[in-house]
Formats: C-alpha cells, sequence, structure tokens
C-alpha cells in the first residue's frame, strides 16, 4: 500500500508502507521518480530523470506542505 498524501500538476507525493522508519516522502510524475528525507530537514535522498530544476521546485513544494507531509506520516505509521 503507498497512499497519497496529495498531488500537484503532474506530481504525485506518497509513502510506501513497508520501507524504512526515517520520515520520507516519494514524489512521481510522467517525468521522473525522487524520494526526499523529511527530517532532520527536508533533503533529497535520490532523483530519477527529474531535472535538478525540477528538483528544486519539488523540494519548495514540500517545503511549503511539510506540516501535512508529516501529519499524514504520523497517521499512516502511527509514530
Amino acid at each position: 500500500m503507498n497512499p497519497t498524501v496529495f498531488r500537484e500538476a503532474k506530481l504525485r507525493f506518497h509513502f510506501f508502507s513497508r520501507e524504512e522508519t526515517r520520515m520520507h516522502v516519494h514524489v512521481t510524475s510522467p517525468d521522473g521518480e525522487a524520494k526526499f528525507w523529511l527530517e532532520p530537514v527536508v533533503e533529497l535522498a535520490q532523483s530519477y530523470r527529474f531535472s535538478q530544476a525540477q528538483i528544486k521546485q519539488i523540494q519548495s513544494t514540500i517545503e511549503a506542505n511539510y506540516g501535512e507531509l508529516c501529519a499524514a506520516w504520523r497517521r499512516h505509521f502511527g509514530t
């Protein structure tokens, strides 16, 4: 199960249920995929096929929705 937290344009922000415990979010679109750590700071963990400009925009979107992402993580994982 990988619940979607929200969508923006072509981007889907979601979690994978059975993965590592460090808080993070996955971002997918037809253009590529990325994983961002949410703690201790928002930071790119890995990406595939996104340009640097896209990564920068995605990180800005994550930072703008940080509270929502963390709350969704806690609801989903119970931490």
